[in-house]
């Protein structure tokens, strides 16, 4: 006997939010990437965009809304083929499900060509193609980043140049795929990588040869627009001499293969030695000129000094010569006036001293050293001393007589 389960009652819109709810809980339909041919393609007034995406024995409704819609150019027509990445969801309104896009990318050489040209036209007219934004590649770099497939021979191309030409130079691989749907994707999160890598100098973005659609990332928009933010200069080699992506005209510097990219990045370093070598010869040779060229002009400085320097010596010499003879003649005049100031000064002093006034036949008494001015300052028997002009004698004063001479 089978067991039935109970039949669960459901509104209608009970029964589309639940179905909603599958769609949105299944992680695969979140991220999808549908091939088919457009059909019924046109763009609303609102801006969003809306066509029908075919199968061989299916079909499926598809909307580009309008934020999304300004990432896809002109060239969706109805019969092209192409790849839809997007989600898939239901549209509760209709109660039915659809694919939102989120990005077409042309499949066939035709719809590829003509989606690359109007998006080439676009890029033009935005100036991401103007000389004036090329950044110059540094001549010497130190740390370079290639951003390439892990697995390719793109990559062993780069490295194999870059040892022999620079071995110093430290490189970083960033892995992306260079080929496929996802190659867009991976290619922009390995530009977003570039601005944390300390002290780089470049970029070279580089991909091997293959068919001209194997090269579609490199017309992405998405990519061409990394290339250009990125910070540092971008050597783009990607397929062969013939190949030319968008990636080659936005990018800094174009080099026909990723080995040319790295002919082009990676300096010789045997022609630095060997131009260090020869700039070093020319600074020795340019250093030796320069010290002969001081030493002869020092040479015949010398030699005008000497003559200059005898000139003024003699000139000096006669000068002294003058001043030394005007200087003794002063002397002489001023020594004679100053003998006769010092006899005229002496004479005075003669007349005024008192030894002149002693040999004329006066004395001098004097008691204990000290002058005796008046004779009320002796007394009998005192002790006194009497000076002459040639001598002194001691005696003892035997009476007072008062009165003037």
């Amino acid at each position: 006997m089978q067991l039935r389960l109970p039949r669960t009652q459901l509104t209608v819109d009970e029964l589309t939010f639940h179905i909603q709810g599958l769609f949105m809980s299944d992680a695969a339909l979140r991220s999808v990437v549908v091939s088919g041919e457009i059909s019924e393609f046109k763009r609303h007034t609102s801006g969003h965009c809306y066509f029908t995406l075919l199968g061989e024995e299916s079909r499926v409704a598809c909307a580009v809304f309008k934020q999304r819609a300004g990432f896809i150019p002109r060239w969706p027509d109805n019969g092209d083929n192409v790849l839809v990445e997007g989600s898939v969801g239901l549209y509760a309104q209709r109660g039915a499900y659809q694919l939102y896009a989120r990005r077409l990318t042309p499949v066939g050489a035709g719809a590829v060509e003509r989606a690359r040209r109007e998006l080439r036209d676009r890029f033009e007219k935005e100036g991401l193609f103007d000389a004036a934004l090329k950044r110059p590649l540094p001549p010497y770099p130190a740390k370079v980043a290639l951003i390439t497939s892990t697995t390719g021979a793109a990559v062993q191309d780069v490295l194999r140049v870059a040892r022999r030409r620079c071995p110093a130079c430290d490189i970083v691989v960033i892995g992306a795929q260079v080929q496929g749907v996802n190659a867009p994707e991976e290619l922009v999160q390995a530009f977003s990588r570039i601005s944390a890598i300390p002290k780089l100098d470049c970029v070279i973005l580089a991909r091997g040869g293959g068919s001209r659609e194997d090269l579609v990332p490199f017309d992405d928009e998405r990519v061409a627009r990394a290339l250009r933010t990125c910070p540092f200069p971008v050597v783009c080699g990607v397929g062969h001499d013939v190949d030319m992506t968008l990636c080659d005209l936005v990018a800094d510097v174009r080099a026909s293969t990723p080995s040319a990219a790295a002919e082009l990045v990676f300096p010789n370093s045997a022609e630095l030695v060997q131009a260090l070598r020869e700039v070093q010869e020319r600074m020795v040779v340019g250093a030796r000129m320069r010290i002969d060229a001081y030493r002869r002009r020092l040479d015949h400085l010398e030699s005008t000094l000497d003559s200059r320097i005898r000139r003024v010596f003699l000139t000096a010499g006669t000068t002294l010569e003058a001043l030394q003879t005007k200087l003794s003649a002063a002397a002489a005049l001023r020594l004679m006036e100053a003998r006769e100031a010092l006899a005229v000064r002496a004479a005075s002093l003669d007349a005024l001293s008192p030894l002149a006034v002693l040999t004329r036949g006066f004395a001098v008494c004097e008691r204990g050293g000290e002058r005796i001015r008046s004779v009320n300052s002796l007394s009998p028997r005192t002790r006194v001393t009497i000076r002459f002009s040639d001598g002194a004698a001691e005696t003892k004063v035997e009476k007072i007589i008062s009165g003037g001479i």
